[in-house]
Formats: C-alpha cells, structure tokens, sequence
C-alpha cells in the first residue's frame, strides 16, 4: 500500500475541513469531526495544523490562491477586457458549481465570522493573491482604455456583487436555470458597467 505524503495528507484536511465547515458552519464543526472524515486521529491532525482558527485562515489563503492563479492565467492573455471578464465569469460560475464548498466557505464562514480571522489576516492580508491579480485586471483594462478610469473598491465592489450574487442565488436554488445559463448575460452587464463610454 502506497504511503501517503505530509502535503497529500494536509491536502485532505483542507479538502475535508471545506466541506464540513461549508456545510455545518465554524462553530459548530469540531477538529475531531474534520479527524475522523479524513481518517486520522485528532492527535496526529494537530501535527499539521495547531488549532482551528490557523486552519480556518490557511483555507482563506487557499482559496484566494487558486482565484489569484485562475485570474492571473487571464490576466496574461492578449484578451480584451470584455473576453477576461467573460473569462473571469466562467471560472467563478464553474467553481461555483464544480468546487461550491471554496465558494460556501468563503461566503459563510470568511465573511460572516470576521472575528476568527483578525490576527494574521487583517484588512486584505489573506485575500491578497485574489485580490492583487483582480487589481491587475482592472488596471490594464484602463490602461487600454477600454475600461473607465474609476476607484478600484467601486469596481471590485460592482464586480464581485454581480458573481457573489448569482453564486448566492444558485447555492439557495432560487435561480430558475442552471448558473452557466447566465454566464453570457453577466458578463455583459459586468462589461457594460465597466467599460469607457
């Protein structure tokens, strides 16, 4: 039998401690229920990750790595900016439905319990990789002139409530078509919201 590597190992909790805390909340999930999903004891979990709180901030460093890669693969495209958002949409719709404990976990666990990430995470600290390739986005796309000079957290803001939006409609199956159905639709709202006049 195939011996698991330290980083295969920490790859499961992560994995399991997504899904449990997207599905059950912060609170109510205990480090020995995150133990006993990925098979292991609740000793040998705490060799990789000392308390729930670290974990808690190392899944908000996870997931904005993997947006921050996503985009910044988008980023260094010869697209216009109307194709990257299309782009940009499509990725987060796909998560959304392929990967939806990344996107659960981010808005019911990082946003609705603020208190568990103050220290180490303070302002944008751990969302930075998303946010960073997001600000690269908006800035060619003005240095292009196709998108309108304006505030970055006005765009970001526009920007993310168009996706977090959708996302949130769907996750609560309110949305009367599957996500990828609206793809096209926000994205050219999101465009013609943005772009120069």
């Amino acid at each position: 039998m195939a011996r698991v590597s330290k980083e295969e190992r920490k790859s499961g909790i992560i994995s399991a401690a997504l899904k449990l805390f997207s599905q059950k909340g912060f609170y109510v999930t205990t480090i020995p229920d995150i133990a006993e999903k990925v098979g292991m004891s609740v000793g040998n979990f705490y060799n990789y990750f000392t308390s729930k709180d670290l974990l808690a901030k190392e899944l908000v460093l996870y997931i904005s790595q993997y947006l921050g890669d996503k985009i910044r693969a988008i980023n260094e495209s010869d697209d216009s900016s109307e194709i990257k958002i299309q782009k940009i949409v499509t990725m987060y719709f796909d998560m959304a439905t392929e990967k939806p404990e990344m996107i659960e976990y981010f808005l019911r666990v990082y946003l609705s319990n603020r208190e568990v990430f103050g220290e180490g995470c303070e302002g944008m600290t751990c969302v930075s990789p998303f946010i960073t390739e997001m600000m690269i986005f908006f800035s060619d796309g003005v240095e292009s002139g196709e998108l309108h000079n304006q505030d970055f957290f006005s765009a970001f803001g526009l920007f993310m409530g168009y996706l977090g939006g959708m996302v949130f409609l769907f996750g609560e199956k309110i949305l009367p078509d599957p996500l990828e159905e609206y793809k096209e639709s926000i994205s050219l709202n999101i465009y013609n919201a943005l772009k120069t006049r």
